[in-house]
This record gives C-alpha cells, sequence and structure tokens, in this order.
C-alpha cells in the first residue's frame, strides 16, 4: 500500500524560519518534518512512497534519494506549476490503483496507521478522514458526520457569524480509493478539501470520519513550527499515539459545564458557566482526555429529540471552541426508569448500566479511547456523578456546587 506525500507547496507563510529550503524540508531537532513522516509509515510497515513535489523539490529528491538510507522505495512526481494540494494527483491514477494513504508534507504527527486502515476497510469507504476536534475551529475546516461515522457536509473556512457545529476538524491526512481520483480533472489545479471531497460527496461516494486523539499538526506558520518543534522534543507527539493508555478528565454536563435549568431541551438554553471554558482548556494543555458523561432523560420523557439534543451540544462545543477549548466525545444515557411523562419514550424507559451512578458511560468511553482509569478523575455536581467515578476506578471523583462559578476551574487546577 503506497503512501502518497504532498510536498509541493512553497510555504509562504512559514518563509521567516528558512525561505532557501522547502517547508516539508525544515528541520526539527536535526531532522526534516518528511523524515518523520517516513519514519513512521515504516514503523507500520509502510515503504512505498511516492512524493509529489514542486517548489525546491530537487532538494527533496536529493536528500532522500530512492529511499533505500531507510529501507524504503521512494518515486517522485515533479509539478512544473502549482496544482494546489490535489491537481498532480490526477496525474498518477495509472500509479495508484489500489488504496494509499495521503500525508501533507507540513505535518508532524504520530498516528496508528494500522488503526485507521482497519477503520476504512470496516466502513468500506472510498475515502476516509482523520478528524480531531482542536483549539481554532471558528477558523477550521470542519466536517459534519452521522452517528456511524458518515460524512454529511464540509463547512470550508471561513465561517459565517453565528455558525454552531461540533467541532470535528479535518486534520488533513486521508485513507483514498482510486474511485477518488476519478473525480480530479488532469492539469486543473484544485484542492482535496475545497473541491475534491464535496465533489466525491455530491457524486455519493462513502466518505468517512476517523476521529482521533493522536497528535497531528501542521506547522504552516513560524508559531506553529516552533511549537511543534517543543512537543516533538518533550515527547508529547509519541506519548500521544494509539498504543499509549492515557487519563482523562471525565466530566458531568448540567450544573458542571453550562449552567443548570432544569430539563435544558434547547440550544437557547445552553450557556456556558464562568471559568468553564478555561477549565476545559486547562485540561487540554495537561494533555488529559476531556470526556463529557451526562444524563439525559429528556430523551425518554420526549422533552428533547436527538436532533435537539445534537445542536444543544454543537452549540457546548461551539462555545468551548471559541475560548480555544475542546471536549474530546460526549457521552449520553439517554434513559429512564420511571414512567407516566406526557410523550415519553418507552424504548428508553428502561434500568441500564450507563446511568449515572452506574459506569457504563465511562467504562465505555475508557474501552474506546484505550483511557487510563486509574489515573483518570470525575467531576460533577452530584452525588450521582461522584459515584459513578468511583463505580468506574477512576484515581479521585469530586463533587462541586452546581451553578457555581469558577468551580469547575478550581476543581481541575486543583487535580491536575
Amino acid at each position: 500500500m503506497k503512501v502518497v506525500i504532498i510536498a509541493g507547496g512553497q510555504g509562504t507563510r512559514i518563509a521567516s524560519v528558512n525561505a532557501d529550503i522547502p517547508k516539508a524540508m525544515i528541520p526539527i531537532d536535526g531532522k526534516p518534518i518528511l523524515e518523520y513522516q517516513v519514519l513512521m509509515a515504516k514503523r507500520y510497515g509502510y515503504t512505498d512512497f511516492l512524493f509529489i513535489i514542486g517548489h525546491l523539490g530537487d532538494q527533496i529528491s536529493a536528500y532522500f534519494g530512492d529511499g533505500s538510507k531507510w529501507g524504503v522505495h521512494i518515486d517522485y512526481y515533479q509539478e512544473t506549476a502549482p496544482l494546489g494540494t490535489a491537481g498532480a494527483l490526477g496525474y498518477l491514477k495509472g500509479q495508484l490503483t489500489d488504496d494509499f494513504f495521503v500525508f501533507y508534507g507540513d505535518t508532524i504527527m504520530d498516528i496508528d496507521m494500522e488503526r485507521m486502515l482497519s477503520y476504512h476497510r470496516q466502513h468500506k469507504a472510498d475515502a476516509t478522514l482523520l478528524l480531531h476536534p482542536n483549539d481554532h475551529p471558528y477558523d477550521s475546516d470542519l466536517v459534519d458526520i452521522d452517528t456511524d461515522g458518515r460524512v454529511r457536509n464540509f463547512f470550508i473556512k471561513p465561517h459565517p457569524d453565528g455558525f454552531i457545529s461540533r467541532n470535528v476538524v479535518n486534520a488533513a491526512l486521508f485513507i483514498f480509493s482510486p474511485a477518488i481520483l476519478q473525480r480530479i480533472e488532469v492539469g486543473v489545479k484544485s484542492h482535496i478539501e475545497k473541491n475534491v471531497l464535496p465533489k466525491c460527496l455530491a457524486d455519493g461516494l462513502a466518505l468517512f470520519g476517523y476521529i482521533s486523539p493522536e497528535y497531528i499538526k501542521d506547522m504552516g506558520t513560524p508559531d506553529r513550527y516552533y511549537a511543534v518543534c517543543d512537543d516533538v522534543m518533550s515527547g508529547k507527539v509519541a506519548r500521544l499515539n494509539w498504543k499509549n493508555a492515557r487519563p482523562a478528565v471525565f466530566l458531568d454536563r448540567d450544573g458542571t459545564i453550562n449552567r443548570e435549568v432544569n430539563f435544558l431541551h434547547s440550544p437557547d438554553q445552553m450557556e456556558l458557566l464562568e471559568g468553564a471554558a478555561e477549565a476545559v482548556r486547562y485540561i487540554n494543555q495537561k494533555g488529559y482526555l476531556a470526556i463529557v458523561v451526562t444524563n439525559q432523560p429528556v430523551i425518554a420523557r420526549g422533552e428533547c429529540t436527538w436532533e435537539q439534543l445534537r445542536q444543544i451540544h454543537d452549540k457546548m462545543e461551539t462555545l468551548l471552541g471559541a475560548e480555544h477549548a475542546y471536549v474530546n466525545a460526549i457521552y449520553v444515557c439517554p434513559h429512564h426508569p420511571d414512567s407516566g411523562f406526557e410523550g415519553e419514550r418507552k424504548e428508553y424507559k428502561i434500568k441500564c448500566d450507563c446511568r449515572k451512578p452506574a459506569p457504563g458511560m465511562l467504562l465505555k468511553a475508557a474501552k474506546d479511547w484505550n483511557i487510563d482509569l486509574k489515573n483518570s478523575f470525575m467531576i460533577g455536581d452530584g452525588d450521582r456523578d461522584v459515584q459513578a467515578g468511583e463505580n468506574a476506578g477512576v484515581k479521585q471523583s469530586v463533587r462541586i456546587e452546581q451553578n457555581e462559578p469558577d468551580a469547575l476551574l478550581k476543581a481541575v487546577k486543583a487535580l491536575l
């Protein structure tokens, strides 16, 4: 299986770091970014590479040659004119006859490639996009996916005022089938995100989003470059790979992150508590996963639909994102064991193992995200939250006062 690395960009935004070499060759701790990518892919058994090169591309081919120094094989396609991120792929249909990975050459990452490929094959996808939340969704390309991970829409930046969406960002790492190449016009400048993927979606191809908490960042600006350098040298990049269990902070929602309004059922009622975004941002910065686990009996009681709940959570993620914070996942228990409510949904009127104080949501999250429960925490505004954390075996559960400004922030800083 080939790995295609698009390394033809001129790097105008990062020219102040080094304008004399391609941005994919800018070194971090003595090695070009491209070399990190080659070594990562080789670690997973991928040794067949195709580099798309352009501006100052001779420096890339001179450094890597045929790849034998690294125990891999490298072919090259030289652009004669800038063709965007997708244009050159149109010329490569004869060489890319099986599914293949696509990397952008200005990206530092440490991704479990086999796990992503397994997801791609399990969903029989024509394209799989690596997605993740980030701390600046308002100026990122966002992707709308359904509960099965299938892509429903793309929201390309810039976003209009008042735009609300789940914080799921295109990280610019893909697995493509040859069917994707048929949507690329030969010799025409085009971009994967803006042109190719929307066309594939419109044509009915199966596009899926693979959400990962692993490290993947471009270094297209000086600030990002220096931040990535710090992350590489501190070991953060490697530490966030899926194979390494990570601790999490489990968070209740109502009264903890947002103001409790008694059975919140509309996005208009979603209001972050003072200090909540800063608390979540602190969790992000400390390298913990931020996982929301929330009882939502409004579903069982018939007071809120799943679509309304999605809109509520989209607004919560948008409000957090506006303050550079994000949650990695939201787990919901829709059940309520008591009957007698007008309009109730009987299929959810059951006793379950996910409604707090039961630990079901935390245990499912631990399995889904490879969470180290013994070094994780639970924070909420009720005894049920504390008990759920204890039942799941977390390191410590903490109860805070409901709706109290900065209560979550104080708890997080005390724990972490």
